[in-house]
Formats: C-alpha cells, structure tokens, sequence
C-alpha cells in the first residue's frame, strides 16, 4: 500500500514537472512574440523613411529637369538619374520581399503557437482526468484499508472468543 502511494506520489511529481516545463515554454512564446511584434513596429518606421524618401526622390526627379535644360552635360546627369531609380526599384524590391517573409514567418509563429496552445489545452484536460482518477483510486483504497481494519477487528474478536472457549473447556 505504501509502494501504492509512493508511486503516486512520483506521478504526481512528473506531472508537476511537466506542467512546469509548459509553462516555460509558454513564457518563451509570450517573449518570441514580443520580439516579432517590435520588429514589425521597426518595419513600420522604415516603411514611413521609404514613403519619405519616395516624396525627396521625386523632388529630385523635378531639380534634374531643370538642371538637363540649363547643362551642357546633359547625358551624364541622365545616367546618374537612372542609377538612382535603379536603386531604389532595388530598395523597394527588397524591401516587399521582406515584408514578405516577415507576413510569413508571423504567420508561421502565429500557427505555431496556436498548436502550442491546443496542446497545453489537451495536456490540462488529461491531467485533470488523471486527477480525477486518482482521486477515485484513493476513495477505493481508503474504502479496502477501513474494510481491513474491521476485519482485523472481527478477527481479534473472534480469536479471543475461541481462546476464553478453549479456556472453559
């Protein structure tokens, strides 16, 4: 009966650590989703910087009209213009695959954690039936120790009944 509740006991403890461990990783979670959501914050500034640098691109557009019709090197500051919107049709390409790839991977952590989450739901549902279970175990063994003892009881009873008899005959 004691090995009976001792291993109880250590599955109660393994439970216990169990539940500690999900909990860390949910802790973990919650953090990995602050990282992400200033990160996409960060993403927003540098989306506000590109609109910015967008409106000086196309004031500059508007300076080198004015500066073509009054330079003699017309065709050098041409090249340098298409440099220029070369790059930032790079810049921009860039930019919206990593927009991209940060949709997706919040994306991704978002299913990720929402697994997560139904796991640790069907942990805590198993663990409470468990519980339960226990709980029903311990009532029958509680109810076979009373039983025991009364028949113990009885037993002693009759034994020195039995003796006194033996004694009178």
């Amino acid at each position: 009966m004691e090995a009976g509740f001792s291993e109880m006991r250590n599955e109660l403890h393994l439970r216990d650590a169990l539940w500690r461990r999900i909990q860390l990783e949910c802790q973990q979670l919650h953090t990995e989703l602050l990282k992400i959501r200033e990160y996409k914050d960060r993403q927003e500034i540098q989306m506000k910087h590109q609109s910015s640098c967008v409106q000086l691109t196309e004031q500059l557009e508007n300076k080198s009209t004015e500066l073509l019709l009054l330079a003699q090197n017309q065709e050098c500051q041409q090249e340098e213009l298409n440099k220029i919107r070369n790059h930032l049709y790079r810049e921009e390409q860039s930019h919206c695959s990593e927009q991209e790839r940060m949709k997706t991977e919040i994306s991704d952590l978002t299913e990720e954690l929402h697994q997560k989450e139904i796991t640790i739901a069907t942990i805590m549902e198993k663990a409470s039936l468990l519980e339960k279970q226990l709980k029903m175990e311990l009532e029958m063994k509680d109810k076979l120790l009373a039983k025991q003892q009364l028949l113990d009881f009885q037993y002693k009873v009759i034994k020195s009944e039995n003796t006194h008899l033996k004694e009178m005959v």
